[in-house]
């Protein structure tokens, strides 16, 4: 596995993010001569994603990220994006908060196995990352924390060697497998069959210096071509005429990590039913997880631990934001979502230190995940204030 994936996989599932969360705030928001004391505007929906992107792009935070370390599980992950989507005033229940981290991953997944090559990657960020700057686009301080993670993410990964970037793709492949909600917009747009696996084209252009598929050479030791093997592969795929033509190739990586979401329509998940291999995949990542879970824990700890944070004179009152059409329909979703695709966090015994087994302790319970309150007045706790005490 790449120790460099974590920072490309944070920065594309959190662009996702604020794709559906603008989206459904703009659906959600009223006039503000018009809004009544719990209802949102769109002044809000502004402040809600500047306050979370500055969260997002805090240095401190981007400093503990790029360093190389091994991919951690989603229920990690699950936790991070939890508490970034919690540093506004916007407040989402368990059931809102598991659709939405449904939907992000689904979306990145997509743009993973859609990309023909593995340094594509790189393209998809930058879509990510230029939509981001067009949400804070009135806040010069912000987009200068973007803007510095462009440079950043130039320095890193510019001269990664093209076998990097495909150990980047292969570890992102195996953080996804096995997940698959389906999702209306795929459905409707029928790249997603029924059983929630991705429609892949098997036509078109291949990248520029790319063979068409077909031949499987074989070299000895001396790297000298011993032997040939030719096979089939189904499809219609034609060799680049020249380096600049990008066609039918270029058009569909550029849209990769667009926002999908820009124009209006419904968006839902349904969990397909999972299988037997699922079961067991799921059962032997629960055993990992048990075994890294203080280490994710202690990872999570520093990760936001480090955060520059401002404290507020007083809390704010938390406004609600449901990511389905009514309370009733959340309500059900929470209660018929699978007991595998439910992010608990992890009861484990800790170390016979005992003030080790007390940190650990205080950790767990900072970062342990509660239902929001159904009412919109629902003030939840502040993400900004957990952070300063950590």
């Amino acid at each position: 596995m790449s120790m460099r994936t974590l920072p490309l996989l944070f920065l594309n599932l959190g662009g996702e993010m604020l794709y559906i969360l603008d989206q459904r705030l703009r659906a959600q928001a009223v006039p503000a001569e018009k809004a009544h004391k719990d209802e949102w505007t769109d002044v809000d929906r502004k402040r809600v994603l500047s306050d979370i992107i500055s969260t997002m792009f805090n240095k401190k935070f981007l400093e503990e990220l790029f360093k190389p370390q091994d991919l951690y599980t989603k229920k990690a992950l699950r936790t991070v994006y939890d508490r970034l989507a919690h540093a506004s005033i916007m407040r989402l229940n368990q059931a809102s908060m598991d659709k939405l981290f449904d939907l992000m991953t689904m979306a990145f997944k997509y743009q993973v196995v859609l990309c023909p090559r593995p340094k594509d990657l790189l393209l998809i960020t930058f879509n990510h990352l230029d939509a981001i700057k067009d949400f804070v686009r009135d806040s010069p301080t912000i987009m200068n924390q973007v803007d510095e993670t462009f440079r950043k993410i130039i320095e890193v990964y510019g001269r990664l060697p093209a076998g990097e970037f495909q150990l980047i793709r292969q570890t992102l492949l195996i953080f996804f497998r096995d997940i698959h909600i389906r999702v209306s917009i795929f459905l409707k747009d029928k790249v997603q069959n029924a059983n929630g696996r991705f429609v892949l084209p098997i036509s078109g252009p291949v990248p520029w210096g790319t063979d068409v598929p077909g031949l499987i050479r074989m070299f000895n030791n001396k790297g000298e071509e011993v032997k040939r093997v030719e096979f089939k592969h189904g499809g219609h795929f034609e060799r680049a005429q020249s380096e600049g033509s990008f066609d039918l190739y270029g058009d569909r990586v550029l849209t990769l990590g667009k926002n999908m979401y820009s124009i209006s329509r419904p968006v839902e998940t349904h969990v397909s039913g999972p299988s037997k291999n699922s079961a067991l995949n799921t059962t032997k990542e629960s055993i990992a997880s048990d075994l890294l879970a203080k280490e994710e824990l202690n990872f999570l700890a520093r990760l936001m631990g480090g955060m520059e944070v401002t404290k507020t004179s007083a809390p704010e009152p938390g406004f609600r934001l449901n990511l389905f059409t009514t309370d009733e329909e959340e309500e059900h979703a929470a209660l018929t979502r699978p007991e595998e695709l439910s992010y608990q966090v992890i009861n484990i015994q800790a170390a016979q230190d005992q003030q080790r087994n007390e940190e650990l302790t205080r950790i767990m319970g900072e970062f342990e995940i509660h239902d929001q309150p159904q009412q919109s007045t629902s003030k939840g706790d502040d993400l900004l204030a957990m952070m300063d005490e950590l």
